[in-house]
């Protein structure tokens, strides 16, 4: 989400962390340079100081040093030997002198017989030292020895030396390399910092720090406040995130980011549904207790799988009403019937009359009467329950219609107050409404047997029976198992789909209050859902 509009755009996050980082790898290789080159020049001064003292002792102690010195013209066979020496150890000075100074060699020839300009003291003293000083070739790094003779006296003295702007030139060559190397780590660095950061930049989309944070806590609150469920899967089909809804929808624990689907304990066509690579789009599912309506899609980036995104609706209380309104449609279809059924009676009941058969209109209205009243008078004496009984009378005229006689069993028995507050109406007429439905199908493609559908309703022993048999097909040994499965048809034939929710839905009432649904088999099929009679019902 970027806005290159806004007024006063700050720096994105990309490029403050490669500022920020720039100037850290600038100040670490400016400042390793920096030391390497002191570590250089104090290295340099010390190898230098090693090597005029190495050469120096090596003059010193030859044999040819202390013969010549005591000849009769020590120049003539020191002056060569200096050279030779100065030339092969790199030294910039060789100068042999006399115990007082007056020298035997120089690299200038011009200087022999002259006084060495510099300390001999502690050389005289039979000790070897070191200075820097200034002479004739200018500040020199330099070391004075004693040469001995036979008898441990000073016969004559050594001074070797490195000058100061040799010392520096081997520097500044070592410097140049240094600060070569410095530049290559800088321009390697810079590249890197820029690569890193550009793909951060496209993964940001460019955004700031606060445009980040904003956008975080936008989101975290859109997150937890909609109703809907929300879960986003990795592409191995584990949680990554899971919203307040989808939590509550779902039942999902605390530690939910991280597990797999198939461990969440879901029904199974729900979790093969949020497993699978298939694409939903409102694709009904049923949980434990609810109805959740599912769309999933895919998440990519270029050529890359992000997962998944499943957004969850509750479905349950739609579904509710929507039973209820089918039932409300039924009843309405019942009076529209029996609204014809008796308008056609009255018709008869007015011609026998205008035929001046008084008698026998009187007999035909109190026959019809007497039919209609007594199985309502039956069906309200047994099922005092006030719901029940307007169900059953509305599926009884359903089923007149369809040519399928509802008969209401003689052991139907449900007081008023026998049914408790936790056990809803709503649900009972989800469980009763639902296999009504079904048997009443059932009945009427019964191949040739009488259409009928009996109902029994029955409290005793602390529960609430509910059976309802019919003269169909039945129910096939091999299907009982997926009876109760989302998209599960009892019609021939019939492929599962997002529909056939009926016996599913009648399967999780029972369920909701702690029962359970029997299925069996005798003329045709027979369902028989048993529910605890008891205040406490489980959620």
């Amino acid at each position: 989400m970027r806005h290159p509009s806004r007024g006063h755009r700050r720096h994105s996050l990309a490029g403050q962390l490669f500022l920020m980082q720039a100037i850290v790898v600038a100040v670490v290789v400016t400042g390793g340079a920096g030391l390497a080159s002191v570590k250089a020049e104090r290295g340099t001064s010390d190898s230098a100081r090693h090597q005029v003292i190495a050469v120096a002792a090596g003059i010193a102690d030859a044999p040819t040093t202390a013969a010549a010195v005591t000849g009769a013209d020590p120049s003539r066979v020191l002056q060569p030997y200096a050279d030779q020496v100065q030339r092969d150890t790199g030294v910039d000075f060789v100068t042999i002198m006399r115990p007082d100074g007056i020298r035997y060699t120089h690299p200038n020839p011009a200087m022999i017989g002259k006084r060495f300009l510099g300390n001999t003291g502690r050389a005289l003293a039979g000790h070897t030292f070191t200075e820097t000083y200034t002479g004739t070739l200018g500040p020199s790094v330099r070391v004075v020895t004693p040469v001995f003779g036979s008898r441990h006296q000073v016969v004559a003295l050594v001074s070797v030396g490195i000058t100061v702007r040799t010392i520096s030139a081997q520097v500044r060559a070592q410097v140049l390399v240094l600060v070569a190397v410095a530049l290559i780590a800088l321009a390697v660095g810079g590249v890197g910092t820029y690569l890193a950061n550009a793909r951060l930049r496209r993964h940001t989309h460019g955004m700031s720090t606060a445009e980040l944070s904003r956008m975080y806590e936008y989101h975290d609150a859109i997150l937890h406040t909609v109703r809907e469920g929300l879960l986003l899967l990795s592409p191995d089909h584990r949680i990554v995130l899971a919203n307040d809804g989808a939590r509550e929808l779902f039942r999902l624990p605390a530690d939910v980011e991280g597990r797999h689907v198939a461990g969440l304990g879901l029904p199974e066509a729900l979790t093969a549904a949020l497993s699978g690579d298939v694409p939903c789009l409102d694709e009904i599912h049923l949980t434990r207790d609810r109805v959740v309506v599912v769309n999933k899609s895919a998440v990519t980036s270029g050529t890359r799988d992000l997962g998944s995104v499943v957004t969850l609706r509750d479905h349950t209380e739609l579904q509710a009403l929507s039973g209820e309104l089918d039932s409300v449609r039924g009843f309405a279809e019942s009076l529209r019937s029996q609204t014809h059924e008796a308008a056609n009676r009255l018709h008869t009941v007015v011609s026998l009359i205008e035929l001046g058969r008084t008698d026998e209109a009187v007999e035909f209205a109190t026959a019809e009467l007497e039919i209609a009243q007594r199985f309502t008078d039956q069906l309200m004496e047994a099922v005092a329950e006030p719901v029940l009984a307007a169900l059953l009378l509305g599926k009884a005229a359903q089923a007149n219609e369809r040519g399928v006689e509802l008969v209401v069993t003689p052991d139907t028995q449900v007081d008023d107050d026998a049914i408790p507050d936790g056990l809803e109406a709503r649900d009972l007429v989800t469980i009763l409404g639902n296999l009504v439905d079904n048997a009443i199908d059932a009945a009427a493609d019964g191949e040739g047997r009488p259409p009928r559908v009996f109902v029994t309703v029955r409290a005793d022993a602390g529960a609430l029976v509910l059976r309802v048999a019919d003269t169909g097909r039945g129910v096939e040994s091999d299907a009982v198992r997926n009876v109760f499965r989302r998209g599960w048809s009892t019609k021939p034939g019939a492929r599962p789909s997002g529909r056939g929710l009926g016996l599913a839905l009648v399967a999780q009432a029972a369920a909701r209050h702690g029962g359970r649904v029997d299925v069996d088999r005798d003329v045709g099929a027979v369902f028989t859902v048993t529910l605890p009679l008891h205040e406490e019902v489980n959620a």
